[in-house]
């Protein structure tokens, strides 16, 4: 239909976009290159500021039983003292605690609401490219030469989208320096410090970085464990090899890990191959624009600013950027004006988060021998300004301000 929002992607941003574009009222349908429902990746991280939308939607309820549920990641030096406390939640400050959850149970979730109202969705489907675009509607193709026209083409198609391309075809991600290797391991597999030892924990070490603990599944009985590296960027066959590559991500998780006391040798002891993940961390260079010249063709979520996971916002801030777009267009604003406003808002906000990951990745990686890394400790993390903020308020009131 000419009318209806085209979404680009059935990840978790395309379906809470569709979601939030059904609550104000504007028809949609989604169109995914997979075949079937996403059921990749591990455990994701959910603080405040996106778990207050989630419950907007009607999924948080159902998605705290599927999840672990805490405030504060620590962390710890090698002689195990407490150094800082991070903030994550806290349901007498924000409302809601922090939530560590598997990524295909919140997409399952979403599908359930997505189904349950009647939101067109349609899997093997691989957008091609984009064909024209007037002052109200836009025209595309599928690789199979099928040819749709609709109001909004919306790409939510991750950090690589073949919508970006439109608008930006020489841009590519561009890769940090930095890559997490991590795995799921029972925690009764753990030789704890003691019976009270608070997770997750990030334990350091001047000399080898750190070994993160991070518990998961409702009742805590399995965590995430992973360290931090620098290495160049590989080629797109060099990371499948690295990707393929087990043992050796085996082997970096065991390196140094007497460093990091008896918990780290007992949590390395046996890794299941099929629960270990690699994730290279790129970034998109600051977009000049988020929406194309007729305002037909919008990018969100990755596809617009992909962020590395070390804060754990990746997924916040991609359904902030839905939530407050969804209702921007319910409100009728969608002139160059709004559209500028929202990603002003939302870019001076990332940059906030990088800089903040930045601090994280400090904690997370050996020191650089000659570099001024002191004195971010005393700083603290005071983190109101993040989990704090409601993202639909702020749309109502810059509503408001019209």
């Amino acid at each position: 239909m000419a009318n209806e929002v085209a979404i680009i992607g059935a990840g978790i941003a395309g379906l809470t976009l569709a979601l939030s574009l059904h609550t104000q009222g504007i028809p949609c349908a989604i169109y995914e290159t997979r075949p079937e429902p996403q059921n990749i990746g591990g455990a994701v991280m959910l603080s405040p500021n996106s778990l207050r939308l989630f419950d907007g939607m009607g999924v948080y309820n159902d998605l705290k039983r599927h999840g672990f549920s805490f405030d504060a990641l620590y962390f710890r030096d090698l002689a195990g003292d407490l150094k800082e406390t991070y903030p994550f939640g806290s349901a007498e400050k924000y409302g809601y605690s922090g939530l560590r959850v598997y990524r295909f149970q919140l997409i399952d979730l979403l599908l359930e609401k997505i189904n349950a109202n009647k939101i067109p969705i349609y899997f093997n489907h691989k957008f091609s490219h984009v064909v024209s675009e007037s002052k109200d509607t836009v025209t595309w193709k599928f690789i199979d030469g099928t040819e749709k026209t609709s109001s909004l083409l919306i790409g939510a198609d991750g950090i690589h989208s073949r919508v970006r391309k439109y608008m930006y075809p020489d841009l590519s991600p561009k890769f940090t320096g930095l890559a997490g290797i991590t795995a799921a391991v029972p925690t009764a597999n753990l030789k704890l410090p003691s019976p009270d030892y608070a997770m997750p924990v990030t334990i350091m070490s001047p000399t080898h970085g750190a070994f993160v603990i991070a518990p998961q599944k409702p009742d805590g009985s399995e965590v995430l464990i992973g360290k931090q590296k620098r290495m160049p960027e590989l080629s797109r066959e060099g990371w499948d090899q690295l990707y393929a590559d087990k043992e050796a991500a085996v082997a970096f998780l065991r390196e140094g890990s007497e460093v990091f006391g008896d918990i780290a040798v007992s949590a390395t002891s046996d890794i299941p191959h099929a629960h270990i993940n690699i994730w290279p961390f790129y970034i998109i260079p600051k977009l000049d624009s988020w929406s194309s010249t007729h305002r037909r063709v919008l990018l969100v979520g990755d596809s617009a600013h992909a962020i590395p996971p070390s804060s754990g916002q990746g997924i916040s801030q991609a359904v902030e950027d839905v939530v407050m777009l969804a209702m921007l267009l319910g409100r009728g604003r969608s002139e160059k004006k709004d559209l500028g406003w929202w990603q002003e808002f939302r870019q001076a906000r990332l940059q906030d988060i990088l800089l903040l990951n930045a601090r994280v990745d400090k904690r997370r990686l050996p020191k650089i021998t000659g570099s001024d890394e002191e004195g971010d400790a005393e700083q603290g993390f005071d983190l109101d300004w993040l989990y704090g903020l409601d993202v639909v308020s702020v749309v109502e009131e810059y509503v408001r301000s019209l």
